[in-house]
């Protein structure tokens, strides 16, 4: 079956969220006006963390490379969602296929790594206050920083080269919003099984072991936090943790209730729904998360709006 059938097959077909027209011009507008507040909330807490002095910490350093993770990974997919709502032919070229899902697997992969990390920082910075300074100096995040980008990418490049390494059937619809993993390789005309076990390793690898990481680092952190004598410091050491574990919660915890259950495999719907999860909605709520509960972003922002106050002052006398 396969060498013609392989060989027809230059690009393939989105069947996206929905064929009717009204939602689909419904859901352009609201994806477009999410996509705009994701590049503009995730490029000024970007800035920010670069202009102001105070943010120069380990904890934004992270927090400025999973902005640009963010940043990035909507772009790899809402762009081309924006297109096909809007345009007839659905199609999508193999080597795009590839490439998008080369950076969204990829950097799916350094954001639950990155995740990881940020715990690391917090279990430092509540368990091991004293000594956080030499612990998380400057070389130490940036390795853990590349090691985050490079694992993730890593693995996203071995499965991207295995699954277009497959032969493909005349078969080109893809029901999904974009080139997502599993659903290209349900395309292929030979039997997936190693390619299904790849993906779960790589998952255990990229997804549960980050987890444990995060889970080892905030049970030490509860330890410590109920070990403080006094209400004003546990809130204190709380609130330094609060917005990272809000982003794990929603990160982790979405992907394990719909990839991970007992018996079951996540149904085509879950997938979608995932996807946009992590394509349009996480985006757009980390840099509120991180803006609105934390006192020193807070606290960068009114500073740089009392400078541009100033500025506007100056110049219009």
């Amino acid at each position: 079956m396969g060498t013609d059938n392989q060989t027809q097959v230059r690009e393939f077909i989105l069947l996206g969220l929905s064929s009717d027209w009204t939602t689909q011009v419904s859901l352009f507008v609201l994806f477009l006006i999410m996509y705009l507040l994701t590049v503009l909330g995730n490029v000024l807490i970007f800035l920010l963390i670069r202009l102001d002095s105070r943010l120069h910490t380990p904890m934004y350093f992270f927090l400025s490379n999973l902005s640009l993770v963010d940043l990035f990974y909507a772009t790899t997919i809402v762009p081309q969602m924006l297109v096909h709502f809007l345009a007839e032919h659905k199609g999508i070229p193999v080597v795009s296929c590839a490439a998008q899902l080369f950076f969204s697997l990829g950097l799916g992969g350094i954001e639950f790594v990155l995740l990881a990390v940020m715990a690391y920082d917090r279990y430092v910075a509540v368990c091991n206050p004293l000594r956080y300074s030499v612990i998380m100096n400057a070389r130490l995040c940036s390795r853990l920083a590349i090691t985050s980008w490079v694992s993730g990418s890593a693995n996203s490049l071995m499965q991207t080269v295995i699954t277009f390494q497959l032969p493909m059937c005349s078969n080109k619809f893809i029901d999904h919003i974009s080139c997502e993993l599993l659903s290209v390789v349900r395309l292929a005309c030979v039997d997936i099984s190693s390619n299904k076990v790849a993906i779960m390793v790589s998952s255990i690898i990229l997804l549960m072991t980050p987890f444990f990481m995060v889970l080892l680092s905030y049970i030490q952190i509860i330890s410590t936090i109920l070990k403080i004598r006094s209400a004003e410091g546990r809130k204190k050491a709380f609130q330094t943790c609060a917005s990272h574990l809000i982003v794990v919660i929603l990160s982790y915890g979405t992907t394990i209730f719909t990839y991970i259950q007992p018996g079951s495999s996540p149904s085509v719907l879950q997938e979608k729904l995932i996807s946009v999860f992590y394509a349009i909605l996480m985006p757009v709520l980390n840099p509120m998360i991180y803006s609105l509960r934390n006192k020193e972003v807070k606290g960068a922002w009114q500073k740089l709006l009392g400078n541009l106050s100033r500025f506007r002052s100056k110049m219009s006398s």
